[in-house]
């Protein structure tokens, strides 16, 4: 195991961020602590349809949880100008205000072939692949829907112009989700949800 500073900068989707180390590094890890303060939180509330959001000086309390090249899985708590705490499941969105510090801890692949934890495959990679926007519902439910059933998937941030217009270019859908089976382009949040009332979904674990 090997411990990694992750220092954000004002605007930085925190979710984001943490995903990308995941699958820049091709490691698995868990976040060890985390300072900072955030201008809009996201996050899933217990038995909520949708996701909370929250915009002012917001500081951050915690955040923990799990990342992996296949996504990740963190809650976060904070406290909004009224000192009243709130936290839940992170989602897209979640934005940097002034700056954040997260230590994470890595471990790599050569140390995960050691573990019990039987998700991890070193040579075949998810055949899902989600093009997501911070802050999109559908997007959200789309991961929700993944994850619920233990799906693998990739995830591609369009957080930027410039990565918007090239998927734009790519698939001449400007709408998102936009999910990818074995590099095919399927459509989106419908064709997700039809996979998984038909029951084929689970067939991609």
């Amino acid at each position: 195991m090997r411990s990694r500073t992750l220092k954000l900068l004002p605007g930085n989707d925190l979710r984001s961020c943490i995903e990308k180390v995941g699958v820049t590094s091709n490691s698995s890890g868990f976040v060890l602590g985390v300072v900072g303060n955030l201008s809009r939180a996201a996050f899933q509330c217990p038995g909520r349809s949708q996701p909370t959001v929250l915009e002012g000086n917001l500081e951050i309390i915690t955040l923990n949880g799990t990342f992996s090249p296949e996504g990740v899985h963190l809650h976060l708590s904070l406290s909004d100008g009224d000192c009243q705490v709130w936290g839940g499941h992170l989602e897209p969105g979640t934005l940097v205000l002034k700056g954040a510090d997260i230590l994470l801890a890595l471990i790599g692949e050569d140390q995960l072939e050691n573990t019990n934890h039987i998700n991890v495959s070193k040579s075949t990679p998810p055949r899902i692949e989600i093009a997501v926007l911070p802050g999109c519902p559908w997007c959200t439910r789309a991961l929700r829907i993944l994850r619920s059933l233990d799906i693998p998937h990739s995830i591609n941030n369009i957080d930027n112009e410039e990565s918007f217009n090239a998927i734009k270019q790519t698939t001449e859908m400007s709408t998102f989700p936009q999910v990818f089976v074995d590099g095919k382009l399927i459509g989106g949040y419908e064709a997700l949800a039809s996979l998984r009332q038909t029951g084929e979904l689970e067939s991609f674990r």
